[in-house]
């Protein structure tokens, strides 16, 4: 029996119980549907994660103090005045895979603007911050050296700071002078609008100024809380993380057996960590999804199974006519492909569109992989195989006088 006969059969049987049939496939294409919306919101979530974090600077690399020890005990990170100035000056001089480089101090308080105020962050940095960090400035300027260099009590302000104190957006901020924590500031800047950041946090909420006017006018500090960094290029971070633990070891003096009294860290290491983290929960997902695959493979050999008794005599007067146990292995076994093949396709279309939907209407980030559709389909044909082999076989084992008796 040739296959275009074998699939004509199989049609006109399924055909014949067209709502078994569908029920049956129904456990398929809820299967297919959840394994590609679980992987492609899976995916999404891993790839939204990193277009976020590269757009913080793909190449940025992040100094803060270690943990402060005291007579070989740690005291922990808190008020660790490992950085200095002098550690910022030794990395441009001596990191030549580093590009940019910018102290960074930082306070939290009340921004006072006319009659309204605002809670917010204040950033001491250097003039190279906004190109490591991927800022632009909107309207208005950055602050120049002579500025940092006098401690001017000049700001550039992000769009939030700038619509809860102004509310209009009409208004030209610059030239205005507000107040962080009583120190009056002249707003000689505004920086273009960048959203949350990959823990949510608004980082447009925020108010740049020189780091010499925070350290001297709001903090009262000389140390500096952080250290940020741009390599030259991204291939070039990890030999650029070497330079600077190189240096700031010799700057700190510190002996071979000494440890780090600093932390580096780079954006790669940091996109790797959420990878993998993304990662486990996508194939936890893909797990979760394919167990309701796996069962809509049961119900496939469950309906097989009471096919093959339901048509009992059926298959007895095809042998007794010369029908050989292959062509009736073949006919049931193309059956549940057939189911297995057409709930396939139709839960890849149920999986595309809600996964849209979701995009849509919950705004969730979403990436459907086509091996992740062309997975599915495989697998769902590999099961219609699987689960459907074995009531074949049944029906091409029956003894032909036996299922001709068979009430």
């Amino acid at each position: 029996m040739n296959i275009a006969n074998l699939i004509g059969i199989a049609l006109q049987a399924l055909y014949r119980n067209k709502i078994r049939a569908f029920l049956t496939m129904l456990g398929v294409i809820i299967g297919v549907a959840s394994v590609i919306a679980m992987l492609a919101i899976g995916e999404g979530s891993k790839k939204s994660i990193q277009d976020q974090v590269s757009g913080m600077g793909t190449n940025m690399i992040t100094v803060i103090p270690g943990a402060q020890r005291r007579h070989g005990v740690s005291m922990g990170r808190e008020g660790a005045q490992s950085l200095t100035l002098n550690d910022v000056k030794a990395i441009e001089k001596y990191c030549n895979s580093v590009m940019y480089v910018s102290p960074e101090v930082r306070g939290n308080g009340q921004v006072i603007g006319g009659a309204e105020n605002t809670p917010s962050t204040i950033y001491g940095v250097d003039i190279d911050y906004l190109d490591i960090k991927k800022f632009n400035i909107a309207s208005g300027r950055m602050f120049s050296d002579r500025e940092i260099l006098t401690s001017a009590k000049v700001c550039v302000i992000g769009q939030t700071v700038f619509e809860n104190l102004f509310g209009n957006t009409d208004i030209d901020p610059i030239g205005r002078t507000i107040r962080f924590n009583n120190v009056p500031m002249m707003v000689i800047g505004v920086l273009s609008p960048k959203g949350n950041s990959t823990f949510g946090q608004d980082q447009d909420d925020i108010l740049f100024a020189p780091y010499t006017t925070v350290q001297k006018r709001i903090l009262a500090i000389s140390h500096i809380h952080a250290i940020v960094a741009s390599a030259a290029s991204e291939s070039l971070s990890p030999q650029a993380v070497e330079e600077i633990e190189a240096t700031l070891r010799m700057t700190h003096r510190l002996l071979q057996t000494d440890e780090n009294d600093f932390r580096i860290r780079s954006q790669e290491e940091l996109i790797q960590s959420f990878t993998s983290i993304s990662d486990v929960l996508t194939v936890l997902l893909g797990v979760i999804a394919g167990i309701s695959l796996l069962v809509g493979g049961i119900g496939i050999m469950n309906i097989m199974y009471v096919s093959v008794t339901e048509r009992t005599r059926e298959i007895g007067l095809r042998m007794a006519i010369g029908g050989k146990s292959r062509d009736i292995l073949l006919q049931f076994l193309m059956e549940s492909l057939i189911l297995s093949i057409i709930g396939g396709f139709l839960g890849i279309l149920l999986g595309i569109g809600s996964t849209q939907l979701v995009h849509i209407f919950m705004n969730w980030p979403v990436y459907i992989q086509t091996q992740s559709v062309l997975l599915s389909f495989i697998i769902c044909t590999a099961i219609g195989i699987f689960f459907g082999w074995y009531p074949a076989r049944k029906a091409a084992k029956l003894n032909p006088i036996d299922a001709l008796r068979y009430e």
